[in-house]
């Protein structure tokens, strides 16, 4: 990713680097990044073509086969035309609980072309549909609806400000939806009401800030914590990962137990 000089930032807060090399920064991929934003929600924009070429965005909500959005649309609809005239498409999906920052939310675009599932995979895509949207069994069937799949051949994945990066059609592919960060907020309430000085001792002594004031934790997903640590330096966000892959939420807890009495041996705490 190139880095852009965007002059004075003005009041802007300072976001300092970490004084010390972070011990294990693993994250998820983008791949799955995408996958898990994908599978926490069900609506979206879907992005299609006019017949005179023009752009035409529409609000739609969809289920997922095996990662690909399944869309319900009639031929009413201005966007049902647009995909039976021309099947490259895309969709903007915007995870749920955004910040107060819209910008600053996590988001994915996946892009690709349309087809209309047959046989056994029309049925398996009107389940997935139907597992996502319950009240699509009222339309579903009527004659001038008509169900599509779309084939995710590029993805983007935006995870706020200066976090970036995109993801190919195998990749998305091969990924899964994280296990832990659609049900872990919950697990980062307690962390940060009962468990600053935990968070803290994890920051100053794997996360690479030793100088670290206040730390909150801001997410959690199967590789590991992000925290947002305060210092006499700014406020920055830096990443504590687990010493393996989570399979469950159930392991969170052992997880987050570990990192701390880490931590605190290296800290002497």
């Amino acid at each position: 990713m190139t880095n852009v000089d965007h002059g004075d930032p003005g009041d802007a807060p300072t976001v300092p680097p970490p004084l010390e090399e972070v011990a294990n920064p693993a994250r998820p991929s983008a791949a799955e990044e995408a996958r898990t934003v994908a599978a926490t929600t069900n609506v979206g924009t879907l992005a299609s073509l006019t017949r005179d070429g023009d752009p035409w965005a529409s609000f739609v909500t969809y289920g997922l086969l095996d990662g690909s959005p399944v869309l319900c649309v009639s031929q009413m609809a201005e966007h049902g035309r647009n995909l039976a005239h021309d099947p490259r498409a895309s969709i903007a999906i915007v995870a749920p609980n955004p910040p107060a920052d819209p910008l600053a939310s996590t988001r994915i675009t996946l892009a690709g072309y349309v087809y209309r599932p047959e046989g056994n995979e029309l049925a398996a895509a009107r389940e997935a549909h139907l597992a996502a949207i319950p009240a699509a069994h009222v339309y579903i069937d009527f004659s001038d609806f008509s169900l599509w799949v779309l084939r995710v051949q590029r993805v983007r994945w935006v995870g706020g400000y200066g976090r970036m990066d995109s993801a190919s059609e195998e990749s998305y592919a091969a990924a899964t939806a994280d296990p832990i960060t659609p049900h872990a907020g919950p697990a980062i309430e307690h962390l940060n009401a009962d468990h600053a000085d935990a968070l803290r001792a994890m920051a100053q002594a794997l996360g690479g800030f030793p100088d670290a004031k206040t730390v909150t934790c801001e997410g959690a997903d199967r590789y590991g914590l992000d925290l947002r640590v305060t210092t006499p330096r700014g406020v920055a966000v830096t990443r504590v990962g687990y010493a393996k892959p989570l399979d469950s939420i159930d392991q969170l807890r052992a997880a987050t137990v570990a990192l701390t009495d880490q931590a605190r041996a290296l800290t002497g705490r």
